[in-house]
């Protein structure tokens, strides 16, 4: 099955997992990742929220130099009982995220911004994952393999992480990084994508 788009289409995202995850629409898009600082003020803002404004931040950072194109921009966070917990910024920081997670149900919302003349479209996706209770000699073993250091909450879901899992109620893709199914659905709905030919 193979998508065609209206408009040249930017991913404005380095990471290869969204990469990958694009990929699977089947049609052609050029890697921009935007380089915007993922340090906005959380305080007033919820999870969905947080996401959303990072991921517009993310899709007009890079719309603004390309803005004749379909721009996709993506922030993926994990949160536990209110708290959000970014990419870790050392080994002790991604041991303590992980022993924090451990034996707990936590949230991984993933928010996408959608632009195409001269607006951007935001929406989110949240997943629950529950942890196993892990072992200190396994956190230690995975921080050591430098796997967490790029990822929110410090685990890959699709990596070694995946040792973590007791059980996901939700959209596995989102967790991975880009809820996929649900892009679809909005870029057809938006009149931007169709299967198998340009839209007329």
């Amino acid at each position: 099955m193979k998508f065609m788009a209206t408009k040249p289409v930017i991913l404005a995202s380095g990471s290869p997992r969204r990469k990958e995850l694009l990929g699977l629409l089947g049609f052609p898009f050029e890697v921009i990742p935007s380089h915007v600082s993922e340090d906005l003020a959380i305080d007033d803002m919820d999870g969905r929220q947080y996401v959303e404004a990072l991921a517009k931040e993310k899709t007009m950072a890079v719309a603004q130099l390309h803005d004749s194109a379909i721009v996709i921009g993506a922030d993926t966070i994990v949160s536990l009982d209110g708290r959000i917990y970014p990419k870790p910024d050392d080994a002790e920081e991604a041991k303590r995220f992980l022993e924090e997670l451990s034996n707990n149900t936590h949230t991984v919302t993933t928010g996408v911004g959608i632009y195409v003349n001269g607006e951007v479209v935001t929406f989110s996706v949240e997943t629950k994952v529950t942890f196993r209770e892990l072992d200190i000699a396994l956190i230690d073993a995975y921080v050591a393999s430098g796997d967490p250091m790029d990822k929110a909450g410090a685990y890959g879901i699709q990596t070694a992480g995946a040792l973590f899992v007791d059980k996901i109620e939700g959209d596995y893709h989102a967790v991975v990084g880009l809820p996929i199914a649900e892009l679809a659905a909005r870029l057809q709905g938006l009149g931007l994508i169709s299967i198998g030919g340009p839209v007329h």
